[in-house]
């Protein structure tokens, strides 16, 4: 059986489970894989799955980590030793860069052909390719077991996902102030559930504005790329300088800076609806780099300071990106003569 992460919760359902258990004679299924390359959502359904089987009575846990050198023979020695003793166990099978192997593949299809009584597998992994999907193993789990599939959430899912979440808290926020938390968080939902943490422990009045959030925000004393983006929306070229370099200074990864920043640019592209505030801001600054061409030179020119970050291209994406940000603080960018050909800083000049 293959579900999505969010179904996953409704089959863990106690009738549901004893509905199962009914019928199969197991409380639970044999098997269970969790796969995806969203670090929170994979966590979060294995630990639903975790507390599943400890209602049913499993009550030991064996964790494996399936590294390099890893003798998946293991698996099959553990759900053998695990009949000796009066218990039900889990097999915590962690496989960080989603690589089974033929060994790994065919120690699964030999478990899962006869998977043990007392034992409950779960594998989790990373986003598996096309042809981990139509592998032996993979087969024989679907049709043994429960494969949940973590799909990245998009920006267009994110603010339902988060409204759900902020619910779930007992929060409530305005539509401005759900819009300004999306894009902050926007790419890292770790991050996402950190705040959504920090306002329920703050107990504003709900549902929470666009003030009162920025408030919160703001009390956390640190540079972030939500205000380096606001800044440079802003033309506020002495506050990119600063936060670019708090960014730096502090260790932030620029790749979750250059993330937010595409982001932004996309929404903006898109002609997504923005709070009224961010709007008048967004509109001078679609003003200053002209338009629709302007906002394609900035992500051709964003897209060459990451390839820098990933040492494609020579330079320091730090100063590319500072470089970049205050040259849309007050220029209006076109064209370079003669640079047209590199795609993306050589793009842009002052306006004369």
């Amino acid at each position: 059986m293959e579900i999505r992460v969010a179904e996953l919760g409704r089959m863990l359902e106690r009738p549901r489970l004893e509905a199962l258990a009914r019928t199969s004679g197991r409380p639970l299924p044999p098997a269970f894989l969790i796969a995806g390359d969203e670090p929170l959502l994979v966590q979060e359904a294995c630990d639903a799955v975790l507390a599943a089987a400890r209602e049913a009575g499993f009550d030991e846990r064996e964790v494996l980590h399936a590294e390099a050198g890893f003798e998946w023979g293991r698996i099959l020695a553990a759900s053998a030793n695990l009949s000796l003793f009066a218990t039900n166990r889990i097999i915590d099978l962690r496989v960080p860069d989603a690589t089974f192997g033929r060994e790994g593949s065919d120690v699964l299809v030999t478990y899962l052909d006869r998977p043990a009584s007392d034992t409950l597998l779960l594998i989790r992994c990373g986003r598996l390719d096309p042809r981990q999907r139509n592998s032996a193993w993979y087969r024989a789990l679907a049709e043994t077991g429960v494969i949940v599939t973590a799909w990245p959430i998009s920006a267009a899912e994110l603010p339902r996902w988060l409204e759900q979440r902020l619910r779930s808290a007992g929060l409530a926020l305005t539509r401005d102030a759900l819009h300004a938390l999306a894009l902050r968080v926007e790419g890292n939902l770790l991050a996402a559930a950190q705040e959504v943490q920090k306002l329920a422990l703050q107990d504003l009045p709900q549902p929470i504005t666009l003030d009162a959030l920025l408030g919160v925000l703001e009390d956390a004393a640190h540079y972030d790329a939500f205000e380096l983006i606001d800044a440079t929306l802003a033309g506020d070229a002495p506050r990119i300088v600063r936060v670019v370099q708090t960014l730096r200074q502090t260790g932030v990864a620029v790749f979750a800076v250059l993330g937010a920043w595409t982001a932004q640019l996309r929404r903006l592209r898109a002609g997504d609806r923005l709070p009224p505030q961010r709007e008048r801001v967004a509109e001078g600054f679609l003003r200053r780099i002209g338009g629709r061409a302007g906002l394609d030179r900035l992500l051709a020119a964003t897209a060459l300071i990451d390839a820098q970050g990933k040492g494609e291209v020579a330079g320091d994406p730090w100063r590319s990106l500072e470089e970049l940000l205050l040259r849309t603080a007050s220029l209006r960018l076109v064209p370079a003569p003669g640079r047209e050909r590199l795609g993306g800083l050589g793009l842009l000049r002052p306006a004369p």
